[in-house]
């Protein structure tokens, strides 16, 4: 599965932008439209006809032509007909394009949807769920991501044999479970013992730096410290890698894609659906938006990842007491409906917002 990184058209769309007349856009405006409704190649007499200016055939093919020379649209080898490229969706977007935005009926309807009651992993899926439905794509909502997680308290609990739990309570009162499998039984009091140490030396300790720390202590030989302490820092190793609280997201409407002919294909399908179990790239992608003023688009290759080049993402931040803590939005084709999805993915990002102030 390739992921290699690419560079975008932005070179291509910056030389193309000075020199698309004020006519050829309005062919390229009519011809995008057209294209994100049927999916079919555009051929010049439906775009005269959608354009609504009496223009000889002649004069269309031009315009075309000169669109196509400039690189914002291309003609499939099976078609009379042109399709945009990212180049022209580029433009499109950034300079064509009239959104259009919800009614405040269809706001407040949305808005239904939330029950700030939930927590906020309960919250982001809400939302992973209300984008793919209202959008017919793919939703996407990164979960809220903390800017220091604090090391309160560790508890160690013997169990069966050889297992331990361990309870470990950070600052904000989040409480992570988890059942150590170690090398040798533990007596209650050990364990005690242990967590006592870990706790005198790490209260009120950034999660990530007693990691860090834990990892340093493990690497060199503590000429003072006993075998159990070793043993401890160990076992806290283990707990600290599962709280540090990497990010994570949910994805929603997954087989949506599937109704999209250019999608459609079992080794494009399988492709994608492997990234959205993996995870990896999706969340790679986000990171780039979290610093993101508004709405970011990634069309087609400029996402930089081969698997999404024949998709589009739409993402915006979520804001929680002016504070960016993660990023949502939708996947779908590249001929998704932009004018309707973009203000749809600003929405849902102001109701998660305010759900989970709450």
């Amino acid at each position: 599965m390739g992921t290699g990184k690419r560079t975008s058209s932005s070179d291509r769309l910056q030389t193309a932008e000075g020199q698309v007349s004020e006519r050829a856009q309005h062919f390229l405006k009519a011809l995008v439209e057209r294209y994100i409704r049927d999916g079919q190649p555009v051929g010049s007499r439906t775009l005269a006809k959608d354009t609504g200016l009496d223009l000889s055939p002649a004069t269309v093919r031009n315009v075309m032509a000169d669109l196509e020379d400039l690189g914002l649209i291309v003609s499939p080898h099976t078609s009379a007909g042109r399709v945009p490229t990212v180049a022209g969706y580029r433009l499109f977007v950034d300079t064509l394009l009239t959104v259009r935005q919800p009614s405040d009926d269809d706001i407040a309807s949305l808005r239904m949807q939330f029950d700030a009651r939930l927590d906020p992993k309960s919250l982001v899926e809400t939302a992973s769920n209300l984008l793919s439905g209202v959008t017919h794509l793919a939703g996407v909502v990164m979960l809220p991501r903390h800017e220091r997680h604090a090391f309160r308290q560790i508890e160690l609990l013997p169990l069966s044999d050889t297992r331990v739990l361990a309870i470990l309570i950070t600052s904000e009162g989040a409480v992570h479970n988890r059942i150590l499998n170690t090398d040798r039984r533990f007596s209650p009091s050990q364990l005690e013992q242990a967590a006592n140490y870990l706790n005198q030396m790490f209260t009120g300790q950034d999660i990530k730096d007693v990691r860090k720390r834990l990892l340093e202590d493990l690497r060199r030989t503590h000429a003072h410290m006993d075998q159990m302490m070793m043993r401890a820092l160990a076992l806290a190793q283990d707990v600290m890698a599962s709280a540090e609280g990497r990010d994570d997201c949910y994805i929603a409407g997954q087989t949506n894609l599937m109704e999209f002919g250019e999608l459609a294909s079992m080794d494009r399908l399988k492709q994608l659906f492997d990234a959205f179990t993996q995870k990896r790239e999706i969340l790679h992608i986000l990171d780039r938006c979290i610093a993101a003023d508004g709405v970011q688009i990634f069309i087609g290759e400029e996402s930089g990842y081969s698997l999404l080049d024949d998709c589009s993402l739409v993402t915006t931040p979520y804001r929680v007491e002016d504070r960016v803590v993660g990023v949502l939005g939708v996947i779908g084709p590249t001929r998704m409906d932009y004018q309707r999805v973009i203000p749809i993915v600003n929405v849902t990002a102001r109701l998660l917002a305010a759900a989970l102030r709450q």
